[in-house]
């Protein structure tokens, strides 16, 4: 399928992104791709690891004859800005940007557009979709439905028992609780008022995470009216699979939840048990086919395409 790559404009920002779409005549159905967390492109590749979710799912879609785009994140790529301090929000408006984009376009029915977001993306599709913004459903991938700061919680006790044994004994040697060492560098985290700041030595995005902790998705998703598809993995140690009962209970629409059994954050099947030493190996592998073939039938099924 024909890529172009384009530029819009994010207040003050200009953001890089690659529009794919179909060929013949238009105008198509669409479809916008938001990554997860963290200095991703456009097609979720981070420098240290090149998961690829929105570019392959980008090219399963074209498939079936559904307009496509994605971007790179502030400061990565081709894009302008930072990543180290851009905020939970800034993402959000950049995202909202994007979605107007894509809707002008006059290749793409701006009547039959598809928000997709995948962990960080996910909170901002519904975050956009509760503000009213013009999109005809949701797909939520690895979406948490509590706050950030609660999430962040669950992450540290999901985790530990997966270090390897070695980190496990040094830890126990030293008498560290990571769940306890987590909450005081959250609390080292909200006393900062910088947008970037160093933390036990590390510099990180602050103001994200002051603004994610905050964060509570609920509200959202009470105020989400179109149709929505959530997927998340029954060994995703980052967003628990539990939440997908909450999210069917909150949002007043037609909600789909899939549960996948062996899926993990970054979206492949993982065999044994739940680890994130597997993500190295994992990501040479292409997203779980299961999971792409809910997506593809899902957006064929809502707003059409060649399916």
């Amino acid at each position: 399928m024909p890529e172009h790559a384009v530029t819009f404009r994010s207040g003050v920002k200009t953001l890089a992104g690659t529009l794919a779409v179909p060929r013949g005549e238009g105008p198509f159905p669409g479809v916008l791709l938001l990554p997860g967390s963290g200095p991703l492109d456009r097609n979720s590749d981070h420098k240290r690891m090149p998961l690829g979710i929105t570019g392959q799912l980008a090219d399963a879609l074209g498939t079936v004859g559904v307009a496509t785009f994605r971007y790179d994140k502030r400061g990565v790529g081709a894009s302008t800005g930072s990543w180290h301090t851009a905020g939970f929000y800034d993402n959000r408006d950049d995202a909202a940007a994007a979605l107007e984009f894509l809707a002008a376009r006059p290749e793409v029915d701006p009547t039959r557009i598809v928000v997709l977001g995948h962990s960080e993306g996910a909170l901002h599709a519904a975050g956009l979709a509760a503000a009213g913004a013009p999109t005809s459903g949701l797909i939520l991938l690895s979406c948490s439905a509590m706050p950030g700061e609660a999430l962040l919680r669950w992450q540290s006790a999901q985790i530990a028992p997966t270090l390897p044994r070695a980190i496990r004994g040094l830890l126990r040697l030293l008498r560290t609780d990571l769940e306890a060492r987590t909450a005081k560098t959250h609390t080292k985290i909200k006393e900062t008022t910088t947008d970037a700041a160093r933390i036990e030595g590390a510099k990180i995005n602050a103001r994200w995470h002051r603004e994610f902790m905050a964060h509570d998705p609920r509200t959202d998703l009470t105020r989400i009216t179109v149709p929505v598809l959530a997927v998340t993995g029954g060994k995703d140690l980052q967003v628990p699979a539990a939440d997908l009962a909450t999210i069917r209970d909150l949002i007043p629409a037609d909600v789909e939840t899939h549960e996948l059994a062996d899926l993990s954050h970054i979206l492949r099947a993982q065999p044994g048990p739940a680890s994130l030493s597997g993500y190295r190996r994992e990501m040479r592998q292409p997203v779980d086919a299961e999971l792409v073939g809910l997506v593809v039938d899902w957006v064929s099924a809502h707003v059409g395409g060649t399916r």
